[in-house]
């Protein structure tokens, strides 16, 4: 949009307040109001925007040994740039519009560590190599009857879910909730976000959420604005909602899969399929390649599809859990963490499996779209298809905890080639420090299995 086009806008949605904000490295928004003064003015120049954001943790927490920024450098501002074209008025806020950043160094250089500016350099390889990459990410969420205060007063734990025991595809529970089921509907046109399915999940209060297919940045944009916007419209109607990867021991995980597929230089034809000329499973070699690099780094790549200690709970091997276990994939395969999906000229894709719910969008994107990439540029070959990946005793494993995926990341040359080592290093400095403020945390098991008996 350009700068005439946002005024009308501006006149036509009667706007008299402005958000903008971008996304840290953990996926979370983090913005402020500025003045139509200030927002008219950093449209030419930029802004500064304290680079805290990439210093500190989920919790606001700095982390002691930073990569990016820290008391050394006394914490300056980076040069927040906005992106016209994420113009959108906010359902909840009227006469409300907000816009996303992109950061940038003092010399004007892209922030490396930006999670927006990884995929943005992905995307710029993938257009250098003709390819128009398009992506559509679907979620799965827990809703609870509780408030931010109500769930630190119970330490998280026993929690109310929003409707009690198993009932997936649910009409009845859909319906009974339907205030909320349409206020989440609206709310995403209204951001531009339109929602292609929406259903219970098999669980108490989860819902899977599938947003419609769009060009890789805008794809991401929209599943991390839907993440938040779900987290508003819930604690505005006295609930909450969680993307945790594995909140409940005995209950299913969360997801955050990834459709994607490949078009040509001018975004028309769909390069994954192969009809006919390539049986018997109808990929196009390029598919096939691209497949085989999705395996190849997955284990080097993970965690940025798994970024937190939870993560891991989700992809335990020894349960059929609906989750990936293991590097492996199959024709419309659900047990597989790559399920290649083979429906025609237009909607041959691949569902990357691996990502949770808890995953920063920007970077499991990057992640599935440079592995790909790597398949396409090293010609790699694609091994036969497993039929139940939860039995296929041979298939590579995946990372067991944050700390394993953490360190083959931090020694991946691939990962170095494809997001840069000033961003490798940031991010596997944030996941090291995961792993050790877990370490030092003594756990509710801890204490339900030791305290007495020990």
């Amino acid at each position: 949009m350009t700068l005439n086009q946002i005024k009308q806008a501006f006149q036509k949605h009667r706007i008299d307040k402005i958000k903008i904000g971008g996304f840290d490295v953990d996926g979370i928004l983090r913005g402020k109001y500025v003045s139509q003064d200030k927002f008219f003015s950093a449209v030419e120049s930029g802004l500064g925007f304290c680079d805290v954001i990439f210093g500190w943790d989920s919790s606001d927490t700095l982390y002691d040994q930073p990569a990016v920024t820290g008391w050394r450098t006394g914490y300056p501002d980076a040069i927040a740039r906005i992106d016209l074209s994420t113009f959108c008025v906010l359902p909840w806020e009227p006469n409300t519009a907000l816009f996303l950043l992109d950061f940038h160094r003092p010399d004007g250089k892209p922030l490396a560590v930006s999670p927006r500016h990884v995929l943005e350099r992905v995307i710029e390889r993938a257009n250098g190599m003709g390819y128009t990459p398009r992506a559509a990410i679907e979620y799965e969420y827990w809703f609870f009857r509780e408030d931010s205060h109500s769930a630190r007063a119970k330490r998280f734990w026993d929690l109310t879910p929003m409707t009690p025991g198993m009932f997936g595809y649910s009409v009845l529970r859909a319906s009974v909730h339907s205030d909320l089921a349409h206020a989440i509907l609206d709310s995403m046109r209204t951001l531009g976000i339109e929602i292609e399915g929406h259903h219970t999940e098999t669980g108490p209060g989860v819902y899977e959420t599938a947003i419609r297919v769009d060009e890789a940045l805008r794809a991401a944009d929209k599943a991390a604005l839907f993440k938040t916007t779900v987290k508003v419209l819930a604690q505005k109607r006295g609930l909450m909602a969680t993307f945790m990867a594995k909140w409940n021991p005995r209950l299913p995980g969360s997801s955050g899969h990834i459709h994607q597929s490949l078009l040509n230089r001018q975004g028309r034809t769909n390069l994954f399929y192969g009809g006919a000329n390539h049986a018997p499973e109808g990929m196009s070699p390029l598919m096939r390649q691209y497949l085989s690099g999705q395996l190849a780094l997955m284990p080097e790549f993970a965690v940025m599809f798994l970024p937190t200690v939870n993560s891991y709970k989700r992809t335990a091997p020894g349960t059929q859990s609906w989750a990936p276990v293991n590097v492996t994939w199959g024709v419309d395969n659900r047990t597989t963490a790559l399920r290649a999906i083979l429906t025609g000229p237009k909607t041959t894709r691949i569902e990357h499996r691996l990502p949770g719910a808890d995953a920063n969008p920007y970077l499991a994107l990057a992640a599935s779209l440079a592995s790909g990439l790597h398949g396409i540029q090293q010609r790699l070959k694609l091994p036969p298809p497993v039929a139940n990946a939860y039995c296929a005793a041979d298939a590579a494993p995946l990372p067991r905890s944050l700390q394993e995926a953490s360190k083959l990341f931090a020694g991946s040359r691939a990962a170095r080639d494809w997001f840069g080592g000033e961003f490798v290093d940031f991010y596997t400095m944030t996941r090291n420090w995961e792993v050790q403020q877990f370490e030092r945390a003594v756990t509710d098991w801890e204490l339900e299995r030791y305290f007495e008996s020990i």
